[in-house]
């Protein structure tokens, strides 16, 4: 029954995948706050059709922490299901990810609607040099820039070393980090088909200021901060990659 409910649901999100892909490219001459409101809706639905056909729920802790003003959000990167729930949860924002999703069909065109930052992960520093300029533009338009640390999905149970990028751009532009943390891989893993039903918890931590501080240091906070919240979401300590100080690489 289960596998009946995930093929249904995986059914409707890839059919309105296309209209809203086709809808982005209708609404790109509005400006990015009204057309994010439009493209958004997308993944308000699906997380919505999880709850209806899989049974997969949504609960948020910490949701008084999101600032109104700008800032940079560290998410824990696990499943595809978190880029729809930040979607659902935060205000207007971009993303920092790899440009080659862009080139997906369809999905594709309203992700490029969503002005992100679209970096290749090989280039280095140019690609940080990227997020930072590019960054600071999003930010200074009223935007919120997501970014994945870890740079890839882990499975549940891991923590992945973090990249410097996301610290450093909220560094620079002297915006607060916003950390964010679930369990949604135990419950939707990383190519999974099945959509396992329950409870997945986003926690939004405290505000963390960097103003007088290093990139270093706030990637530090923010990963001593997900480690201790992943270890109570999952019943156990994470494994890391890289145990201590985050070092400053791309």
């Amino acid at each position: 029954m289960q596998a009946l409910r995930s093929f249904l649901f995986l059914t409707i999100y890839a059919l309105t995948a296309v209209i809203f892909s086709v809808l982005a490219i209708i609404v790109w001459p509005l400006p990015f706050k009204q057309r994010y409101w439009v493209v958004s809706r997308w993944a308000v639905m699906n997380i919505w059709l999880l709850k209806v056909v899989c049974g997969l729920k949504l609960e948020i802790e910490g949701q008084e922490n999101i600032p109104d003003q700008p800032c940079v959000i560290l998410c824990k990167h696990q499943s595809a299901w978190e880029t729809l729930a930040l979607q659902a949860v935060f205000p207007a924002q971009v993303w920092v990810l790899k440009r080659e999703l862009l080139w997906i069909p369809f999905f594709g065109w309203g992700l490029a609607s969503l002005r992100p930052i679209a970096i290749d992960r090989n280039a280095g520093r140019q690609a940080l040099n990227q997020v930072i300029e590019q960054g600071k533009q999003r930010l200074q338009s009223g935007a919120m820039v997501v970014v994945f640390p870890e740079g890839t999905r882990v499975p549940p149970y891991e923590m992945g070393r973090f990249g410097i990028g996301g610290a450093r751009l909220a560094v620079e532009a002297t915006v607060p980090v916003i950390p964010v943390a679930h369990n949604a891989g135990s419950f939707w893993a990383k190519r999974g088909f099945m959509k396992q039903p329950g409870v997945i918890t986003m926690v939004i931590g405290p505000e963390i200021s960097t103003e007088g501080t290093s990139a270093n240091a706030v990637n530090q906070q923010v990963y001593d901060w997900m480690t201790a919240t992943m270890t109570k979401l999952e019943g156990r300590t994470p494994a890391s990659f890289n145990k201590g100080e985050q070092r400053d690489k791309s």
